[in-house]
């Protein structure tokens, strides 16, 4: 039987961004990497529309995306793909006063937020019609998207090159034993650790719960829609419109989503991964229309599914110890994982090893959820 000293189930971004930091801040114990799909096919990251931005009525989400960031810039734009296109954020009369008290928690965390009024909607980006629409914020620089696929690849070559233990397998087992935790995988094989990590992603409250803890994230189904339209520029930034309908440039074509509300949004069925298509037609394309009027002739091409690890308690990470020895969590990011994962893992290993993590993410821990002291963001695309 194999020990090692921290096992890590979840090898995608967020569990690659821990096991990263856990040795970039010189752990020297022995750490497991455990996967049960390393071509990552149907994990959160691989299906993210990948979207980075500062626009959230919290700081402490602010301060988690400012500091994947930080580090996005330091490698380069070109080695992830940076694109600082911004996002446009859009709100109705009945959403402006939510809206203006976010941008104050923006700019008091420095971000690069310019409040539009409706008037001057149209004149700052004219292939827009305000019509319903009371004012927009844009950010100008720190927004956008990227690569996440060459952000996890960079975390985990660097993490098994400072000698982490990557490993293939389904965990079906966690129970606690004798100095840690017994982790078995459905092909047999089982391996102890001292202390055990959760990161795997829209599965995570499946994993807790064979710990015997009750951990509220499961997979949401979310349809991502890719079209062609011509008449509008491919710089346009990352639209949110009040409708919930998203949508932004990718190449020459247009990526575009919806999230429907709670008490429309069940637990996805682990194998679901078929487009929901009556979305596009139903929903999304009247609301993109209605928002750009050159979106009225568009051609639908393809679409693809991804699940979030929804966070049902409040929709927001779940970050640090799960109350049982040994046991902690990055997870439940309920679409913000690919701009947060990297400063939640940085966080997480920092708590590990008894260090101040460089954000502060007390607001993330899973006591709140014990508590039933839900952390609200105002601010969910």
């Amino acid at each position: 039987m194999q020990r090692f000293d921290i096992a890590i189930i979840g090898g995608s971004l967020s569990g690659a961004a821990v096991a990263h930091h856990l040795k970039a801040l010189g752990f020297s114990g022995s750490v497991v990497l455990i996967e049960r799909d390393p071509a990552f096919l149907r994990a959160a990251t691989s299906l993210s529309a990948a979207g980075i931005r500062q626009q959230f009525s919290r700081i402490e989400n602010i301060r988690l995306s400012q500091r994947t960031l930080g580090f996005l810039r330091a490698l380069g734009a070109q080695r992830v793909s940076l694109r600082e296109q911004g996002y446009l954020i859009l709100s109705s009369a009945a959403g402006r006063d939510t809206h203006r008290a976010a941008c104050a928690v923006q700019a008091e965390a420095g971000a690069d937020i310019e409040w539009i009024e409706a008037g001057r909607l149209q004149a700052r980006f004219p292939w827009l019609d305000p019509e319903g629409l009371s004012a927009g914020s844009f950010g100008m620089t720190g927004e956008g998207w990227f690569d996440p696929h060459a952000l996890r690849s960079l975390l985990r070559d660097q993490a098994k090159a400072a000698g982490v233990v990557a490993l293939t397998g389904t965990v079906s087992g966690l129970r606690e034993a004798v100095g840690g935790w017994r982790i078995t995988l459905a092909d047999g094989v089982v391996l102890d650790a001292a202390r055990v990590v959760i990161a795997a992603g829209p599965q995570s409250g499946d994993v807790a719960a064979l710990a015997g803890v009750a951990l509220p994230v499961e997979p949401r189904k979310r349809t991502v829609f890719v079209f062609s339209s011509r008449g509008v520029p491919a710089t346009l930034p990352l639209v949110a419109d009040p409708s919930g309908v998203w949508f932004r440039p990718e190449g020459a074509r247009f990526l575009a989503g919806w999230s429907p509300d709670d008490a429309d949004d069940a637990r996805a069925a682990d194998e679901d991964f078929g487009p929901d298509w009556a979305l596009f037609e139903d929903v999304l394309w009247p609301a993109l229309a209605h928002r750009v009027p050159a979106f009225e002739a568009v051609k639908l091409e393809t679409a693809w599914v991804g699940h979030y690890d929804t966070n049902a308690f409040d929709h927001n990470a779940i970050i640090g110890p799960l109350g049982a020895g040994g046991l902690f969590a990055v997870t439940g990011f309920s679409g913000h994982g690919v701009q947060q994962a990297y400063a939640a893992g940085e966080a997480c290993a920092a708590l590990m090893l008894g260090l101040e993590p460089p954000v502060d993410v007390s607001a993330f821990m899973f006591a709140r959820i014990a508590a039933g002291r839900p952390f609200l963001e105002r601010n969910i695309i």
